[in-house]
């Protein structure tokens, strides 16, 4: 079911080989809805880190190429498969980054979207009728497609896992998407976000945003943690960095805290003492995005609370290099493609 004649084609971007030297976009022809698929017209596209990953090596997967990156769109729905109950052309949509978990624990079939699964960053994109969420209605494209993989990581780890409440604490490594997420999502919940962050201009911006202390990175910041809670350390932690940086955030938790490892800045293993986590009692854990259901349940906050995603730039599609470039150098906030 259509509202209007479809396109004869639409435009991706695609990666024939690894490397974002090779980025092309390409016509293909306007594909239509199977069974129990929605086509989307996508209006925006937000990157993460993981497509940079994605495009130099593939993280260690094997994938079929060429391979259209990226997984977090924005858009409307402009026609529905048979059996499509959900959506209906003119719905305002999101994608979810992981198609088919709904609500639980992760199913070992759900996928990945953006590599292994389908990638987003096309004008017009076919999804699974259940792999999309409705989109909050007080946003703009270009801020509701960061939700899906930033936002919806920073209140999994916070909320959904960690319990996250009024009075907490809460250590934010850097400045990035989840970062800034996790700022504005302990602000809300009446938290005290603390960040460490190695760039001076940035702990001014973040300090702006909500945040209550902002800490240099070559400091002794575990021990500043620790006098700025009267020497309980922090409830819980959003792990970004990786490495020996782990060590450290165990030195800032309080007994019982929560660590979440999120990032990889620092390489692709973490070390730290065991001997923080057992007598410290800590929990620490792995995110990676999370369920449909949690997904609608952020859109319900950020309808209610007037949450709005900060943005580092906003590009054209025709301009999607540029776009990775500003990804790859550092960004305080999201990098977001504009189809319309």
């Amino acid at each position: 079911m259509t509202h209007s004649p479809l396109p004869p084609t639409l435009q991706r971007w695609q990666l024939p080989r690894f490397g974002l030297a090779h980025l092309e976009m390409v016509q293909a022809p306007m594909p239509l809805p199977a069974p129990h698929q929605i086509l989307v017209r996508t209006e925006a596209v937000a990157l993460n880190y993981r497509d940079l990953l994605m495009a130099r090596d593939g993280m260690g997967m094997a994938l079929a190429f060429p391979f259209t990156p990226a997984s977090d769109l924005a858009g409307t729905v402009l026609a529905v498969g048979e059996g499509v109950t959900r959506w209906q052309p003119g719905d305002r949509v999101l994608s979810t980054f992981w198609g088919g978990w709904r609500d639980g624990e992760r199913p070992a079939d759900a996928v990945a979207l953006g590599a292994p699964g389908p990638g987003v960053l096309a004008s017009h994109v076919l999804l699974d009728a259940d792999w999309a969420v409705a989109a909050p209605r007080t946003l703009d494209a270009a801020s509701a497609s960061t939700l899906p993989i930033a936002g919806l990581t920073a209140w999994f780890a916070l909320v959904e896992t960690g319990g996250l409440r009024a009075g907490q604490t809460v250590l934010i490594h850097g400045t990035g998407g989840v970062a800034l997420f996790g700022v504005q999502l302990a602000h809300l919940h009446g938290a005290v976000p603390i960040v460490v962050s190695g760039d001076a201009a940035k702990r001014a911006q973040v300090l702006a945003l909500g945040a209550a202390h902002a800490l240099a990175r070559d400091a002794d910041w575990p021990a500043q943690v620790r006098a700025l809670t009267d020497g309980r350390g922090v409830d819980q932690v959003l792990e970004i960095v990786g490495g020996a940086n782990l060590g450290r955030s165990l030195q800032a938790l309080r007994t019982g805290g929560c660590v979440s490892v999120i990032g990889t800045l620092a390489g692709d293993t973490v070390s730290a003492s065991v001997y923080d986590v057992l007598m410290g009692r800590a929990t620490v854990q792995g995110i990676s995005g999370g369920h449909r259901r949690a997904l609608e349940e952020l859109v319900r906050a950020v309808d209610a609370t007037g949450l709005k995603p900060v943005i580092a730039g906003e590009y054209p599609a025709s301009e999607v290099p540029a776009a990775f470039a500003h990804l790859e150098r550092g960004a305080f906030g999201k990098v977001v493609v504009r189809f319309s």
